[in-house]
């Protein structure tokens, strides 16, 4: 882990999606985070010592389920398959579908494993699951004010974890999508999939994948923007900057939790959310291959 100092930052950005807005000022004391997310390896460990069985592992209850097929209603994950030519953006159903047994050992279905992706961030897993792991390690998953705190690295009110361009050096900044999503990956930066923890440049704070290779779980609740929120979010003078702020209550029916950081999947045609404001709503009993966290904690045990 690393020392993230802690301060006041400009939260949010108006200049791309809506559910960014409005920018406005937060402070955040300071904490130590994971320098790179929770990898295969490292929740192996958690599974051998508490025998943990992930959400995607589990029967899925009918109850929950109404008007589904009893026949689907097994375990498995949200899985992407990439279409094979141009479709239209409209239906997310075009490209990502549910795969029974597919979970953080098999991420692609049962025919798949994660031998030889024991340093790739750990996938498939729930808010459920990230919360357990959390509080076996001591830690807690961050706040989204934290987690945003952390990517910026310092570099306040700038659009990217790198600054204000998209490709640093004309080249991939983070494990992001190149070329025409869902069809066309030209893998530039050298990854198809999620990629091993630390290929990409640390921002300004030491963090590591930052931008792409798999969302993040946070622990606030998701609402339409930040103007929607229970927080003070107007533009705020040094006397009514919120401090550690946290979204307890949903938006209406949306009981959904933010995720940050963008992932592998996110291409500038489509979803230009590898950047620190960029925020979205994930529901807390589902899975997906690429979405995964990184834990925090106010203390660290000295040895």
């Amino acid at each position: 882990m690393v020392w993230i100092p802690g301060g006041t930052f400009w939260m949010g950005s108006d200049d791309f999606y809506p559910e960014e807005r409005p920018v406005h000022q937060v402070m955040v004391d300071g904490f130590w985070m994971d320098t790179h997310p929770v990898t295969v390896a490292d929740f192996r460990r958690f599974v051998k010592d508490t025998g943990y069985v992930t959400t995607a592992e589990r029967q899925p209850d009918a109850a929950d389920f109404p008007d589904a097929d009893p026949d689907l209603l097994v375990p498995g994950s949200m899985v992407f398959t990439p279409p094979l030519g141009p479709v239209p953006l409209d239906d997310y159903r075009r490209w990502w579908s549910y795969v029974p047994e597919a979970n953080w050992r098999h991420p692609e279905g049962t025919d798949s494993h994660v031998g030889d992706r024991r340093l790739h961030p750990v996938t498939h897993v729930s808010f459920d699951d990230a919360t357990a792991y959390a509080e076996w390690a001591g830690k807690s998953l961050p706040t989204e004010a934290e987690w945003e705190f952390a990517a910026r690295g310092g570099l306040d009110r700038m659009a990217y974890v790198w600054g204000d361009h998209d490709e640093p050096h004309g080249r991939p900044g983070g494990n992001v999508w190149q070329g025409l999503f869902p069809w066309e990956n030209l893998e530039t930066d050298g990854f198809a999939g999620t990629s091993p923890v630390g290929r990409f440049r640390p921002n300004g704070y030491g963090l590591v994948d930052m931008a792409g290779n798999v969302w993040e779980w946070t622990c606030d609740r998701y609402t339409a923007s930040h103007a929607d929120s229970d927080k003070n979010v107007a533009p705020a003078t040094s006397c009514c900057v919120p401090r550690n702020p946290l979204q307890t209550n949903a938006s209406g029916n949306d009981d959904r939790r933010v995720v940050k950081g963008g992932s592998h999947l996110c291409a500038p045609n489509y979803c230009n959310r590898y950047r620190p404001a960029a925020r979205q709503g994930h529901v807390d009993d589902a899975s997906t291959g690429h979405i995964g966290f990184r834990c925090i904690a106010k203390e660290v045990e000295q040895s």
